[in-house]
């Protein structure tokens, strides 16, 4: 029997609407305030939450955010009611994560038939979870939307690796996790909303930070304009600016048509202040990379190996460059650089596979030290110490075309055979499909 749980602090009114559901085959619970809804929905959970909105002991913008922070309800559907229409509260509703919002009074027939559907949503992506859940038996995949890096540079030279921006997709645990927001985000979203139609979409956006190469395919991302759309977005906040705002400003009128507000998808932005956390069951690790402004990478656990990203990262070796007699603590410069290059491959140690900046070879990478990228005798080298299984060049430089990537590839190749260790390295390119079950498997669809 399917259950709905009542949160209102009018018993009256709890009572009216506990009959009518009831009597159209619904298990009613009931709550008198915020704080004991949460309890309730996390001990029992039920399929739809119908909330007041203003409460004594935790409003509904609580409650919402209160059952969205648990990856165990990402099935609940949520119903903020009000006696109150605002456009404002609305809005306020559906980013702290509501589905629905309904005005007092309403007909009893127009809540039954939208807690119906909702319950229809919610039992299919309980299905898709208990599915995903089952076994590991499905690979992990990920695919390459987006590799290029600062901006696209499309045309005949780049037809081979692509020229979009940083966009890769990892589907693994019964999740979908996106990591960052490029032009190559827009591709994606095609092929998510011709895949899944109509059906509730449930996605995580991690963004590593905010500079145009990496957002600038959000506004371009078709399931945002489908209501059934349900968009995470974690991220870590500025120096001068809320994740919030920076995204919603870039589609400010002065530069897109469609405010970031009026979005019909249900959009949620987190700004993470934590470097561990988990996107539903898969464990993800952050760490501060060496790039101008709040840049992170991140390494995704997956129930087939770990995942590595770093698109924006710059060797801290530089700093070899500084005068041996600058004061740094008590240690060097150099000492200072090689601590923090061994605490990264710490970090990486025994990933499955390493997305890494690889922007520059070794001798361009002279007159752009401070650029915050890396080249690819760095990104070799790292990857070996810190014993990768496979290496993926990432965030080519908009003036390289293709045969210039080639020979990036190679001359990484030749590093590793140099040194006789065993690598797989590989230029990222659009449209490339990387399945990790154990042995990785490529393919290109």
């Amino acid at each position: 029997m399917k259950t709905v749980l009542i949160i209102d602090d009018d018993a009256q009114y709890r009572r009216i609407i506990a009959d009518t559901l009831q009597a159209h085959g619904w298990r009613v619970r009931e709550a008198g305030g915020g704080q004991a809804g949460l309890e309730d929905v996390r001990q029992h959970h039920p399929e739809i939450v119908l909330c007041d909105l203003l409460m004594p002991g935790g409003n509904g913008f609580h409650v919402c955010r209160g059952i969205r922070a648990d990856p165990t309800l990402r099935a609940t559907k949520i119903v903020i009611t009000s006696g109150r229409d605002f456009a404002d509260d609305r809005r306020a509703a559906r980013e702290a994560g509501a589905d629905e919002y309904l005005t007092k009074p309403f007909p009893p027939q127009t809540l039954v038939a939208l807690l119906e559907r909702l319950a229809l949503d919610a039992s299919r992506i309980a299905q898709a979870n208990r599915a995903a859940t089952v076994a590991d038996s499905t690979p992990t995949r990920v695919k390459f939307w987006g590799v290029r890096g600062s901006i696209p540079s499309p045309g005949p030279g780049t037809v081979q690796f692509g020229g979009n921006t940083a966009c890769v997709e990892i589907r693994t645990a019964g999740e979908i996790i996106i990591l960052d927001a490029g032009t190559g985000l827009r591709a994606l979203g095609r092929a998510l909303v011709e895949e899944f139609g109509s059906q509730p979409l449930n996605l995580t956006l991690l963004l590593t930070h905010t500079h145009w190469d990496h957002i600038q395919g959000l506004p371009f991302f078709r399931p945002v304009y489908q209501p059934q759309c349900r968009l995470l977005i974690l991220g870590y906040e500025g120096a001068r600016q809320s994740l919030v705002n920076v995204l919603s400003g870039q589609m400010e009128s002065t530069y897109f048509p469609v405010l970031f507000q009026e979005l019909p998808g249900n959009i949620q932005i987190e700004e993470l202040t934590d470097l561990a956390f988990q996107v539903g069951p898969v464990p993800v690790k952050a760490r501060f990379a060496n790039h101008p402004g709040m840049c992170v990478g991140y390494r995704i656990f997956t129930p087939h190996g770990s995942v590595a990203f770093f698109p924006d990262n710059e060797p801290h070796t530089r700093l070899h460059k500084a005068s041996p007699a600058t004061p740094l603590g008590t240690q060097s410069p150099t000492a200072y650089a090689e601590e923090q290059e061994q605490q990264l491959a710490d970090f990486l140690r025994g990933t499955e596979l390493l997305i890494l900046d690889s922007q520059f070879d070794a001798e361009e990478y002279p007159s752009h030290v401070g650029w915050g990228h890396g080249f690819v005798d760095y990104a070799v080298a790292l990857a070996l110490k810190a014993e990768v299984k496979r290496l993926f060049l990432f965030h080519h430089d908009p003036e390289h075309d293709d045969a210039k990537i080639e020979a990036m590839q190679a001359h990484g190749r030749k590093l590793v055979a140099a040194a006789g260790a065993i690598l797989q390295v590989d230029a990222a390119c659009e449209r490339t499909v990387v399945e990790l079950t154990g042995p990785t498997k490529l393919e290109r669809v």
